[in-house]
């Protein structure tokens, strides 16, 4: 019996790429600041990590706006939200960006239960829901 792959959707493919630029950008703003790279050098990967924040985040609303709710998106907008203090906080740009690195390490590792949390809702929720029926199993599939 060959069991096939489910196909690779469309915002599941911009998920990875954006993230997978994102995680680069961040990697070498990081280490930029940590070494002391000229801000000259650094505020274009600033940007770029800014702008690749943003794109995840409205990769992961679209196409449910509800998902703005969820713990996960909450931690995406903090992060980005912290990624634009420091041009105005430039001294404190290295623990800025070591809290952006703990906020994206705890919420990409966190238990499902929690990362789907919705605010709005007050229980986690799945990415797609019949909706007639309610959920079993602590409310995550």
């Amino acid at each position: 019996m060959t069991v096939a792959a489910p196909a690779l959707s469309a915002s599941r493919a911009w998920n990875i790429a954006v993230r997978t630029v994102h995680i680069g950008v961040t990697g070498a703003l990081f280490g930029g600041h940590v070494f002391a790279v000229a801000a000259e050098r650094l505020l274009p990967l600033l940007y770029l990590t800014i702008l690749t924040g943003t794109a995840l985040l409205v990769v992961e609303l679209y196409p449910q706006w509800r998902r703005i709710f969820e713990v996960r998106t909450v931690m995406v907008a903090a992060k980005v939200s912290l990624l634009c203090l420091i041009p105005c906080l430039w001294t404190c740009r290295v623990p800025i960006l070591i809290a952006v690195i703990v906020i994206a390490s705890i919420g990409s590792h966190m238990p499902r239960r929690y990362r789907y949390y919705s605010i709005l809702d007050r229980r986690p929720v799945t990415i797609v829901e019949a909706p007639d029926r309610s959920l079993s199993a602590g409310g995550v599939r």
